[in-house]
């Protein structure tokens, strides 16, 4: 749906591959095509990372931000499977600056 808003309305280049791809997993069990890896563009590789990190330090109507250590332990354990992994140790690289 994100990607239908954007096609053809937005100047920042890439912006509806990234609305279709962002919620794509590394490891191929995303949506909504199934890609997997490389498949995925880099842009929607790293924001999926960054969405999954703004979703749990946010705080939401139906909870609470979620702690630095639970936010670490979640992207950890999706790194090579929801996230890729090289730009997975990058964030958290520059997270833990």
């Amino acid at each position: 749906m994100g990607g239908d808003i954007l096609r053809d309305k937005i100047i920042i280049e890439k912006a509806e591959t990234v609305a279709r791809s962002h919620h794509e997993r590394y490891d191929g069990k995303g949506y909504p095509r199934g890609l997997k890896g490389e498949e995925i563009s880099e842009e929607a590789r790293i924001v999926a990372i960054a969405d999954a990190f703004d979703a749990m330090s946010s705080n939401r109507v139906y909870r609470k931000a979620c702690s630095r250590e639970h936010i670490l332990g979640e992207l950890q354990t999706g790194r090579g499977k929801q996230f890729d992994p090289r730009f997975t140790d990058v964030f958290l690289a520059l997270w833990q600056k």
